[in-house]
């Protein structure tokens, strides 16, 4: 086994990680201030990666640009959703057991709408310079997981951003840490949990559309993805949009590392022996607090 190769395995690892990190933070955001759990944010993920292969393969829309307008329906879709199911889940006794059951009846629902509109096949969002690879001497980096990665990580920084320097994601800095405090200086909760609802689910379809473009995608692949976003989220901290970020990337590493030498099957079981040994011993996360 040559060194380029081990090498050559990490990178596609960490551009698959940051792809990761792009899933699970819309989750953690809504875990962390609304303590909503949504089972729901994969499938509309794959919700994403659907419209943009549609929107691909009928119009000539390239998947990048058509990025801006998947995003802004998507928000949409969020809206609606918070105003029809998860607000009422918010007046609940025990909300994130209520969001839990809630949102694994509106995964259900859209994963079988997903089937009878586009069909259960398997379909992958290949445009033309997402076949082609870019070679740094004995390396070939496939150019699909690049533009993913760079998608995925212009997102989060966009997001952090948002959180950081406006005064709405102030506020929901702000109703996170401390909802009675937000509330005696005027931040409306209901205002603040919509949009924070909306934005998750918008990321989530723009990472549906970066992984379409690695792997082949289905109505019912939600539930894998699900899995990787609540690892994700648990091992970078709730909430934490860095946190998210570097957790993304770390199990990316060890993805790449591992399937260097290991049959992939045993890096699932290490992964998710990972995940256990924090809920163990940290369970706030390796970069929450």
């Amino acid at each position: 086994m040559s060194l380029s190769y081990i090498i050559e395995s990490i990178i596609s690892g960490l551009l698959l990680g940051g792809i990761y990190a792009l899933l699970s933070v819309g989750f953690g955001l809504t875990w962390g201030t609304m303590k909503v759990l949504n089972i729901s944010h994969a499938v509309f993920a794959v919700l994403g990666a659907f419209v943009s292969y549609w929107l691909f393969v009928k119009a000539g829309l390239d998947p990048l640009l058509s990025l801006p307008l998947l995003a802004a329906l998507l928000f949409l879709v969020g809206a609606v959703l918070y105003r029809l199911v998860i607000r009422p889940v918010q007046k609940a006794r025990d909300v994130i057991m209520a969001s839990m059951v809630a949102t694994f009846g509106v995964a259900i629902v859209v994963e079988n709408l997903m089937s009878f509109i586009w069909r259960p096949d398997p379909r992958i969002l290949k445009p033309p310079y997402a076949g082609s690879s870019i070679f740094i001497g004995e390396m070939a980096i496939s150019q699909g997981p690049l533009i993913g990665f760079i998608m995925a990580i212009t997102s989060i920084a966009l997001l952090y951003l948002f959180l950081h320097h406006t005064y709405i994601g102030k506020g929901v800095q702000a109703t996170w840490q401390n909802p009675t405090g937000a509330a005696l200086v005027g931040i409306n909760p209901g205002t603040v949990s919509l949009i924070t609802f909306a934005l998750s689910i918008a990321s989530a379809g723009v990472a549906g559309v970066a992984m379409a473009m690695i792997y082949a995608f289905y109505p019912s692949v939600q539930s894998v993805w699900t899995m990787f976003v609540f690892l994700v989220t648990i091992v970078g901290g709730v909430g934490s949009v860095i946190g998210t970020g570097l957790a993304g990337l770390l199990i990316g590493f060890i993805i790449g590392l591992c399937a260097a030498f290991l049959p992939f099957v045993w890096v699932n079981v290490l992964l998710f022996a990972l995940l256990l040994a924090i809920l163990l011993f940290k369970p706030e996360g390796l970069f929450g607090t």
